[in-house]
Order: structure tokens, then sequence, then C-alpha cells
């Protein structure tokens, strides 16, 4: 953790750039400002807390870490950046689906795509950081055979944007964010 590889710091930016273009575009096309951007700012802030809360938990499951200031002010940096990769998803599927709203009918097919896409993304995610020794390992992280990375940061983004889009998903009313 003490290593860090420039790219960590460029993907996040171009990730919050992108970020930031998909976000206004789709405002541009929503009727109902107000509930697009209540929408994403509640997919933002869950995102950052339960991704914090999975960083802060998985800590141990890293080399030299420790539940101290440094360690863990890393775990809200972690969070911020996959909150920009939730957002990524939620723009991403919003293109797919040409629906802001695609949320709001989250179908087996629908939760298995996102749930492939999440898991996909860590496993390139995460292979990328450990062979520019961003972090490493401790020998309690499970790994997943054939690729080597852990289990847990995969799962983390297989089952979190699933539970942050169903979460969400509770605060959209019918119409508000049609195109």
């Amino acid at each position: 953790m003490d290593n860090f590889s420039i790219g960590i710091f460029i993907i996040p930016t171009v990730v919050l750039s992108l970020v930031m273009l998909l976000y206004f575009y789709f405002k541009s096309k929503v009727k109902h400002k107000k509930p697009y951007r209540k929408m994403v700012v509640t997919i933002a802030a869950m995102a950052f807390m339960l991704n914090l809360i999975w960083e802060v938990a998985q800590g141990p499951l890293y080399e030299g870490f420790e539940y101290d200031l440094k360690h863990v002010s890393f775990c809200a940096l972690a969070s911020v950046a996959d909150m920009l990769m939730v957002l990524i998803l939620f723009f991403g599927f919003n293109l797919i689906f040409c629906s802001v709203s695609w949320i709001t009918y989250l179908s087996p097919k629908r939760v298995l795509i996102l749930v492939m896409v999440g898991t996909i993304g860590a496993i390139i995610a995460e292979m990328w950081h450990t062979s520019q020794s961003d972090w490493t390992y401790s020998e309690a992280m499970p790994m997943i055979p054939g690729v080597e990375v852990g289990l847990s940061p995969v799962l983390q983004f297989a089952v979190l944007p699933y539970l942050i889009f169903m979460i969400c998903n509770r605060f959209i009313k019918e119409g508000d964010l049609e195109i």
C-alpha cells in the first residue's frame, strides 16, 4: 500500500470526468431534473457508504493493513473510486437500456448482466492494481483460482451495485425519470 502507481490517480480522474459528462448529458434529457439529481446523489451517497463499510471490513485481507487513520483514509479514498465506478455502471446501463429509469425494473436478466459486468470489471481492476503493486493481499485473502485475484473485492463489485440500485430504486416515482 506504500508504492502507488500513477494509474491509481489518473484512472479515477478520467472516470470522474466521464461521470460528470454523463451526468450532464442525461440531465439534459430528463423531463424532471430534481428527481434525477436526487437519484444520482442518492446512488453516489449509498455507493460511498456501503463501499466504505466493505473496504474497512476487508482491510485485514490486505498486507500491512491496520485500523489507523492512514489505512482507513485509504479505504475512504478507495470508496470514492468505487462510488465513481458504480456511477459509471449506472450511466453505462442508462446508455444500453436507453433509459435513466432502468433500475426501476431490475429483471433477473438485468441483474445477471450487472453482476457479470461488476465481476469482470473487478477482476480486471484487481489484476491491474496488484500487478502495479498498488496493494498486496495478505495470506487471509481467499483467492479466485485461474485469475489469482482476491475473492472479497470481486464480490464487492458483484454484489454492491445491485444492492445500491435496489435500495435507490425505492426513491423513484413513476414517470420522474422519463427521457
